[in-house]
């Protein structure tokens, strides 16, 4: 099998069209992100339309199996948004591939750090449902995994907790925010 990543911008119709499926299929447990084709396709159009972001898709023989995402807000940082990988094809090395382009492709842009938040709306995390007030950060030196977060795979990358905000997607729902030095 020959698998390559692309520039998603140089990806046919029909492989945009794969994009925004494997973007409502990957994110199908979070409640709010693209729950339809027509809204994932519409974040597909921003990254072909805006010369802020940057995307990468990984195919193999010609399938999209997954695609990664960065909105450019200064010279030196990127926040990684989104990365996901069709679910029939997680745990194979697809999201690894498609980070390790995005890394490389802001390293030869000059950029130091890359920022992403982990939203948590769905119980990925032991911080999920409760009130971090009034002691925010020490919650969050205690951050654990309960059924497969995200932010596991970005620490085994290189990122780094590096915050938390409270509450963004309703009550106890947070958005963890990691980084990485390039």
């Amino acid at each position: 099998m020959a698998w390559e990543i692309k520039n998603l911008r140089d990806l046919s119709e029909h492989e945009r069209l794969e994009a925004g499926r494997v973007l409502v299929e990957a994110m199908a447990h979070v409640p709010h992100a693209w729950p339809d084709l027509r809204a994932a396709m519409a974040e597909v159009s921003e990254f072909l339309g805006d010369p802020t972001r940057i995307a990468f898709a990984a195919l193999e023989d010609g399938r999209v199996r997954g695609w990664i995402g960065a909105l450019r807000h200064s010279k030196f940082a990127w926040e990684l948004h989104p990365l996901v990988v069709d679910p029939a094809h997680q745990r194979k090395g697809w999201g690894s591939r498609l980070l390790e382009a995005l890394e490389k492709a802001a390293r030869e842009a000059g950029v130091i750090t890359i920022w992403l938040g982990a939203d948590d709306e769905f119980g990925g995390t032991n911080l999920y449902g409760t009130d971090l007030y009034p002691d925010v950060l020490g919650r969050l030196q205690k951050l654990a995994a309960t059924s497969g977060h995200p932010f596991t795979f970005y620490q085994r990358h290189g990122y780094v907790v590096s915050g938390v905000l409270p509450n963004v997607n309703g009550f106890g729902k947070h958005d963890i925010l990691m980084t990485k030095r390039l």
